[in-house]
Order: C-alpha cells, then sequence, then structure tokens
C-alpha cells in the first residue's frame, strides 16, 4: 500500500490590478490559493496598477482609488469614477497592442469587463484575474480571505488558514523571509517553500524584452502559448 503522503499547497496574496507573471505563477502552483483582500491597502503598490508596454519603454496603467486612510482594507478601497480611467485605459491598451497577435482575440471580453461598474478596488482586482486565469488554462481553488473569518496575527493567520485547508506546504515570494516564522510552520507540519520566480522571455512588440510587465503583454502576445512560457521559467524553489 501506497502510504506517501499527497502534498497539498496552499498560496497567499493580495489582490493586484491585472498581475505580472509571477502572481499567475504561485496561483498555478497552488491547490488552494486565497486572496488576502481583508489586509491594509498599500498606497502606490500594485492594488490599483500594473505596466504595459510602448515604443518609448513601460507604461503604468492606473485606477483611481478614494482617499484612503492609513487603517483602510483593500476589500474596503473605493474606485473612484469621477475620472474616465476606463475609456483612457481601454483607448491606451488598443493603441499600443492592435498589433499584437491575438489582440483581437482577448481585447473584446477584457474591455467588457473593464467597462462593468465596480465598487472596489478588490472586486475590480479579483475578476480580472479570474479571466487571466481561465484564458490561461489555470485551475485553482479561489478563495478570499474576507469570506472566510480567520484571524490572527502576520504568522498565525497564515497557518491558521493552512490547517483550515488541509495543507502541507505554503508558497509564497522571497520576501515573505523577512517577517515569516518558518519554525512554526514546521511545527505544524507545513513545509514553506519559497518562489523564487525567474522570468522568462517571450516574442513581444515594441523593441527590446521588458520582463516585470503586466501579464495582459504576454496573453496579447502569445495567446495560447502564454501557460507554457509562464510554466517555462526554470525555476528552483528553495525549501526550508
Amino acid at each position: 500500500m501506497n502510504t506517501e503522503t499527497k502534498t497539498k499547497t496552499l498560496a497567499v496574496l493580495q489582490p493586484g490590478y491585472i498581475p505580472w507573471l509571477g502572481f499567475f505563477d504561485q496561483l498555478d502552483r497552488s491547490d488552494v490559493f486565497v486572496f488576502y483582500d481583508d489586509v491594509q491597502y498599500d498606497k502606490n503598490g500594485w492594488r490599483n496598477r500594473n505596466r504595459i508596454k510602448t515604443p518609448h519603454g513601460p507604461m503604468w496603467l492606473t485606477v483611481p482609488v478614494k482617499s484612503v486612510a492609513l487603517s483602510q482594507l483593500i476589500k474596503d478601497t473605493e474606485i473612484d469614477d469621477t475620472q474616465q480611467w476606463r475609456k483612457k485605459q481601454i483607448n491606451t491598451i488598443e493603441q499600443f497592442y492592435k498589433k499584437a497577435p491575438y489582440f483581437q482575440q482577448y481585447f473584446g471580453d477584457f474591455r467588457e469587463l473593464l467597462s462593468n461598474s465596480w465598487p472596489n478596488i478588490a472586486e475590480l482586482d479579483i475578476a480580472v484575474i479570474k479571466y487571466f486565469a481561465a484564458q490561461l488554462g489555470i485551475v485553482t481553488t479561489l478563495c478570499r480571505s474576507s469570506e472566510l473569518d480567520i484571524g490572527g496575527d502576520k504568522n498565525e493567520r497564515l497557518i491558521n488558514l493552512c490547517r483550515h485547508f488541509n495543507v502541507n506546504r505554503y508558497l509564497t515570494g522571497n520576501a515573505a523571509k523577512t517577517y515569516l516564522a518558518t519554525d512554526l510552520f514546521a511545527t505544524e507540519g507545513v513545509e514553506v517553500c519559497w518562489q523564487d520566480y525567474f522570468h522568462p522571455e517571450y516574442p513581444q512588440l515594441h523593441g527590446d524584452f521588458v520582463p516585470y510587465l503586466s501579464t495582459l503583454d504576454l496573453l496579447l502576445n502569445c495567446g495560447p502559448d502564454s501557460l507554457e512560457i509562464l510554466r517555462g521559467n526554470k525555476r528552483q524553489p528553495e525549501h526550508t
């Protein structure tokens, strides 16, 4: 009889606006993925903006949000629809990607997604991430931390999430090395795996390759090959 324990992986990340490839790498490598939407909103972070490529270099796409208090949570951060950001972004994407090989295949649905009314940045981010995951072909169980009623401090809450989903591996980025108490995870029988994402190159418009852009750039340029490219990053994850 095979008594080997099956690995079940959890990743927990704050939702971001049309995130980069590394975000979807964590999503792809997880059995369960939790959107950490009830933590503090980080002004000038990745919650409401990301970059695309233009002939003049990377350019920000930014969703304006209403005044942010120090303790304001991501899920409570409202979008400022007094600004005409939707039309501007749609026109910008069309201007710089209309010659991309898969522009016609994806742009219509993405334009419709942006055109919808979203009450806050978390709702928009999560809807966009789900759309991209579906187009990439990533099938992972998705949850929102705000809907789970699981508390604790920074480390305890993550461990409680691991317990809740009965996982034995926690996948996270290298930035977490500054605060993650890996010994506490080990006590719970949870292995911590550091992502250490190696960014792949792929065909792009507008000159030399530029990494760390929104995954929109990958999808419009590479279409059905996008997931294979995302996975072909020669990653060598570290384990504790």
